[in-house]
């Protein structure tokens, strides 16, 4: 039997075109949800657009930021540059989680993503962060995204009880065997998740929590497709949208592995993809490492963004940051030659 490589290897990752009736087409699941939980796919968008206000080189406070509560992972995914460690893999400091989320809510950030690189339900004071940005800082939007693997009941709860808005489920395998090769943890780990995202929907409704429950899914051409279209099924009367990605380079820095062929830079989901430059990340999110850098990237994973350290700056003051400025100014002359960025899959 084939390696799950080697089905994506064959397989690859590029979208389907419109004349390949073969293959099933990537659809939203939308299930009966509180009134106020909208689609998880319009904010996605709204971000990866790059409104016309925000096409400068200093533009206004972004309307979301990931913030890094741990660049610690449970799994050690062939496609995700977590798996290399390329830098140190620690916590954030809870005081200087406190001080930086209050500061970007007083400069205007609406949507805080208690997440990055890292998997946050191995912080311990997850919810307490939750706690901490909605009811302290009053964010309109705190939103987080998991593998699911320690995603219990129980720690879901706690987090919906702080006020957590939304939860997204990163759902990327389509059984056992293939979750243990993907991402070298016990074949057993993946049935698990399964359960956790059902229970999810079971621990929101029957609190009564305001919180979205969403998925995304890698999404591959050929057999590989279709044996995920099947677990995506398995897991759509738990979730309130689910949506389909492109499968990313990561910066480059997993451009190739297993054979695979990426797609270029971050140009959104799949089904509403952008030119890869300029990249939305530079323009209309902030990305904070858990030691308290400012990334221009959405794939910091060896540091190569950093575009100011907030122990030192404001965050704003890092936001509008020389660096961050000659940055944008390539990516809006769409000539990143020279720039960190220059080694994206996009230009390789």
């Amino acid at each position: 039997m084939s390696s799950t490589r080697d089905q994506i290897r064959r397989s690859g990752s590029t979208p389907r075109s419109a004349n390949q009736d073969a293959l099933p087409s990537p659809h939203f699941a939308i299930s009966e949800t509180p009134p106020t939980i909208g689609l998880i796919t319009e904010r996605v968008d709204a971000i990866t657009q790059i409104p016309e206000g925000y096409r400068n080189v200093c533009p206004p406070a972004p309307r979301s930021v990931k913030i890094e509560l741990t660049a610690r992972c449970d799994l050690n995914c062939f496609f995700c540059a977590t798996a290399k460690r390329l830098r140190t893999k620690a916590d954030m400091e809870i005081e200087f989680f406190r001080r930086i989320v209050s500061e970007m809510r007083d400069s205007g950030v609406e949507e805080l993503g208690v997440f990055y690189l890292g998997e946050s339900f191995l912080c311990d004071w997850l919810p307490e962060a939750i706690r901490y940005a909605k009811q302290e800082c009053g964010y309109p939007y705190v939103f987080l995204t998991t593998n699911g693997r320690l995603a219990t009941p129980e720690r879901v709860e706690a987090c919906m009880d702080a006020g957590l808005d939304s939860l997204k489920f990163s759902f990327n395998n389509a059984d056992a065997k293939q979750f243990r090769e993907v991402t070298g943890v016990r074949e057993k780990d993946f049935q698990q998740i399964v359960d956790h995202i059902h229970a999810a929907r079971q621990v929101r409704d029957s609190g009564g929590y305001n919180c979205g429950l969403y998925a995304s899914s890698i999404r591959y051409d050929g057999d590989q497709l279709e044996r995920m279209q099947r677990a995506v099924d398995t897991i759509r009367s738990s979730v309130d949208q689910h949506y389909w990605l492109p499968l990313y380079g990561q910066a480059g820095l997993t451009a190739g592995e297993g054979g695979t062929v990426p797609t270029a830079g971050n140009p959104g989901r799949l089904d509403a993809m952008r030119t890869p430059v300029p990249c939305w990340a530079a323009f209309t999110e902030g990305h904070i490492t858990y030691d308290g850098r400012l990334s221009a990237c959405c794939f910091d994973h060896d540091g190569r963004f950093n575009m100011g350290n907030l122990h030192e700056l404001s965050f704003m003051d890092a936001w509008h940051s020389e660096p961050f400025q000659a940055l944008r100014q390539a990516h809006l002359s769409e000539s990143l030659c020279g720039t960190a960025c220059e080694k994206c899959i996009a230009y390789e």
